[in-house]
């Protein structure tokens, strides 16, 4: 996994940017549909991994979003929420959402690679839990608290 400071520093890696609730919740809706295309993905290994993982990533870019951080290097957006949103999601979700990420770049980039289907299961079952959660998480997170992780983050960044 990537650190925080090459995250910060490289091209496309975190940024703070306005607050934006009207992209928060277009991504909001992608991973609602990518939902909804998981009970379609039928036998297909890699699809399954794909769809389950951008439904977890987009509903977290989501988050990141209405908080105001722009990222366009997933590996860098889960640090982020790892580092940052430990009160919004807990170790569960951060090993679901890197089980997930792994799973798909294992099954995309690496054809004929071994993949444990007992975790793509877990991955498939999870993905609906982890959308309504940060469903939840969007609808509760106020301006307080989006200020104190802009805060926490503008210490880290240095």
């Amino acid at each position: 996994m990537v650190n925080l400071k090459w995250c910060f520093n490289v091209k496309s890696g975190l940024e703070i940017v306005e607050p934006n609730e009207n992209m928060a919740l277009s991504y909001l809706g992608m991973a609602e549909e990518s939902l909804k295309m998981i009970k379609n993905s039928g036998e297909s290994r890699i699809w399954t991994a794909s769809i389950c993982y951008y439904t977890m990533y987009y509903s977290l870019y989501s988050v990141l979003m209405k908080i105001g951080i722009k990222c366009e290097i997933h590996s860098c957006s889960i640090k982020f929420m790892k580092e940052f949103l430990p009160n919004l999601y807990n170790k569960e979700d951060v090993k679901l959402i890197e089980d997930s990420f792994e799973l798909r770049n294992s099954l995309q980039y690496y054809p004929g690679s071994l993949v444990d289907d007992k975790k793509l299961n877990s991955v498939k079952m999870k993905a609906v839990d982890f959308f309504a959660k940060t469903k939840e998480i969007h609808a509760n997170l106020g301006e307080k608290e989006i200020n104190e992780i802009r805060r926490m983050v503008e210490e880290r960044r240095g």
